[in-house]
């Protein structure tokens, strides 16, 4: 009877190899560990909130925790409380009593692109993320 070859003898598959360069640029994103659990953050944030439609709710808590996630990749760690709360600050979302249309407008359709979170995450600046102080 034949036993298979063991994973640790066979050649590199190219698809699991990873390349020495790290690509960037816009729309490649910048990876930290455990970038999903800034949605769940996001999440827990977003429903303290009050929404004028609650439809908007899923945009925003998606658009909160990507920026959220950005903000941590750029430290090389995973997403913390503080990145959800920055982030919610630079869109004016803290500091709203009832978040209305227009302040839901720019993460309108998150939910349902990939197309439209890469473009949002990317047009929000590094620099903006990662304030002295913050």
């Amino acid at each position: 009877m034949e036993t298979g070859t063991p994973e640790f003898a066979r050649a590199p598959k190219p698809g699991l190899q990873r390349s020495a360069h790290r690509s960037a640029g816009r729309g490649q994103g910048t990876q930290a560990p455990g970038e999903g659990f800034a949605l769940t953050i996001a999440q827990r944030e977003c429903a303290k909130l009050d929404f004028e439609h609650e439809h908007d709710r899923h945009d925003v808590a998606l658009g909160v925790a990507l920026v959220a996630a950005k903000r941590a990749s750029l430290t090389g760690r995973a997403p913390q409380l503080s990145d959800v709360q920055v982030a919610l600050e630079l869109f004016g979302l803290r500091a709203t009593a009832v978040v209305d249309h227009a302040a839901a407008q720019p993460f309108a359709g998150l939910a349902h692109s990939y197309v439209a979170q890469r473009r949002f995450v990317d047009a929000v600046g590094d620099e903006q993320l990662v304030a002295p102080g913050s």
